[in-house]
């Protein structure tokens, strides 16, 4: 039937029904276009805050080394308003890339980037600076990106076409259970393993079909009867089956057990098949700062904090005891990653650049040394064989049970 508004050739029908559709489908579905053109760089001694007239996709910031440089990617942004050089940073250069822009920023002394964040309208992107000294800056350098998106939003959405999607949600997590405790001499020092993922969540899962939370629990096990065997230390486990605990409630279970050691096991993943090898995290500092913050504004400060009532002190010595202490716990971690790292070395594959620092919140107990352990590449067919067996769990547990030996030896010293 000839309607009126259908062409009379059908190629020219079909090329605008085609277009008419694909407009209509990025109408209905709310589908971004990204274009922010930056508007504006204000570069301070402590952070550098970029202003864009439209939301922009993404971002992401490296280090490059000889001369010092921070680069700082923009993904469907264009360059745009010049800036003023400030604190550390001597030049600030723009230039257009084939999917948006790239602002470097040449520093005069030795600077990272320790976070990044988007402002809730997704137009502002602030990058959080720390002077450092060359070596800290070149290890900086070899971690790679640091990646940052700004909150999704449907704004563009039209409003008078709406749709809900359903999900199942797992149920909240049962109340967590205080773990026994292996080892009997009170005097030893506790150290709680905490097996990764569990329950409703696997974790990563390699093309054989092993999940991340059945291997996190066989190495934790390990490592227990190994550290537990030595005698040197008591040990402790978050999870000896196959259930989810949240992960708050896990460094919360080494807090209230007063452990001296906090060890999460995992097993990383990754699209290259070929990466391998062992990594060790720590807390980084931009992390461990808004716990800080958080943990000095609670109404009910009437935690213990390594011994100290916080509820018996004013806001200041609150603040000052609170930063003391983190600063503390996250020396001490630092010291066993890389005491880890060092021991795993020649029982089992590790990483080149083994110790990394990321905003983990496993790893947000204040007052208790932590580390997130990568046991390996479950997407890695070599590293999961020996994850999966038990030779490869025994070496595992030697270079935790060697590392820890060390650890508690040199700080039972140094008193």
């Amino acid at each position: 039937m000839h309607l009126g508004w259908t062409p009379a050739s059908p190629a020219r029908h079909i090329a605008r029904v085609s277009f008419f559709l694909a407009l209509l489908a990025g109408w209905l579905t709310g589908a971004p276009s990204w274009a922010g053109t930056i508007r504006d760089i204000d570069v301070q001694s402590n952070r550098i805050v970029v202003k864009f007239d439209d939301r922009v996709a993404q971002a992401s910031s490296f280090l490059l080394a000889g001369p010092n440089r921070i680069a700082l990617d923009l993904i469907g942004a264009k360059p745009g308003a010049r800036a003023d050089a400030a604190g550390p940073v001597q030049a600030v250069r723009q230039a257009a890339r084939d999917e948006g822009a790239r602002v470097v920023f040449d520093l005069a002394r030795p600077a990272i980037v320790t976070g990044g964040r988007f402002s809730a309208d997704g137009t502002a992107l602030t990058l959080e600076l720390r002077t450092v000294d060359d070596a800290r800056f070149a290890r900086a350098a070899a971690e790679g990106r640091m990646s940052f998106l700004p909150p999704f939003s449907f704004a563009r959405a039209s409003t008078r076409h709406s749709y809900s999607v359903s999900v199942p949600v797992p149920p909240r997590p049962a109340a967590y259970r205080m773990p026994r405790i292996y080892g009997d001499d009170d005097d030893r020092p506790l150290v709680v393993i905490d097996a990764g993922h569990g329950g409703h969540d696997p974790g990563a899962i390699s093309a054989a079909g092993l999940q991340e939370k059945e291997l996190t629990l066989k190495v934790a096990k390990a490592i227990r009867d190994e550290l537990a065997g030595s005698g040197r230390v008591r040990v402790a486990l978050t999870r000896e089956d196959d259930r989810y605990l949240l992960h708050r409630d896990r460094f919360e279970i080494a807090r209230k057990l007063g452990a001296a050691l906090f060890i999460s096991v995992h097993c990383d993943a990754a699209h290259n098949e070929a990466a391998s090898g062992a990594t060790v995290y720590t807390l980084s500092e931009v992390a461990s700062d808004k716990e800080a913050a958080r943990l000095a504004a609670r109404e009910n400060k009437s935690d213990i904090l390594s011994g100290v009532d916080l509820a018996a002190q004013n806001r200041d010595v609150s603040s000052i005891l609170i930063d003391l202490t983190q600063r503390e716990t996250m020396n001490a971690s630092a010291k066993f990653a890389r005491l880890l790292g060092r021991e795993a070395q020649g029982l089992i594959p590790v990483r080149e650049n083994y110790h990394r620092m990321a905003s983990l919140l496993v790893l947000k107990a204040p007052d208790v040394p932590s580390i997130l352990f990568e046991t390996g590449y479950i997407s890695n067919e070599k590293d999961a064989a020996l994850l999966n067996s038990a030779e490869g769990r025994r070496r595992i547990a030697e270079g935790v049970s060697r590392a820890v030996a060390i650890h508690f030896a040199t700080r039972m010293a140094a008193r």
